[in-house]
């Protein structure tokens, strides 16, 4: 009987950390992307920032640093949003998952 008991036990503890990892996947993958935001956003703006190191002005456009700058975006699982005010004004950069509301 105390066979059966350890068996119980060790089940149980299994489901357990099951669970908890079942509960913890949604969070982590929100996590993976709130950072693959950012990290999109900061390409967008160190490659806005180096257009205007090198040419003296901003880019006019996010193809602009796609052609020019190398720039590779995700436009699968992103809407990157790029508006420019002036050619020595930073542009204004927002980066949206797809779907998200």
């Amino acid at each position: 009987m105390k066979r059966n008991g350890k068996i119980g036990l060790i089940l149980l503890a299994v489901l357990l950390v099951m669970g908890a990892g079942l509960i913890a996947l949604p969070r982590a993958g929100r996590q993976i992307r709130e950072e693959s935001r950012g990290a999109i956003r900061e390409a967008v703006v160190r490659s806005a920032m180096e257009c205007y190191a090198v040419e003296g002005v901003y880019p006019p456009s996010l193809e602009y640093l796609q052609q020019h700058y190398g720039l590779r975006l995700n436009h699968r699982d992103f809407i990157v949003s790029y508006e420019v005010f002036a050619s020595n004004q930073m542009p204004s950069v927002q980066v949206m998952l797809k779907g998200e509301g």
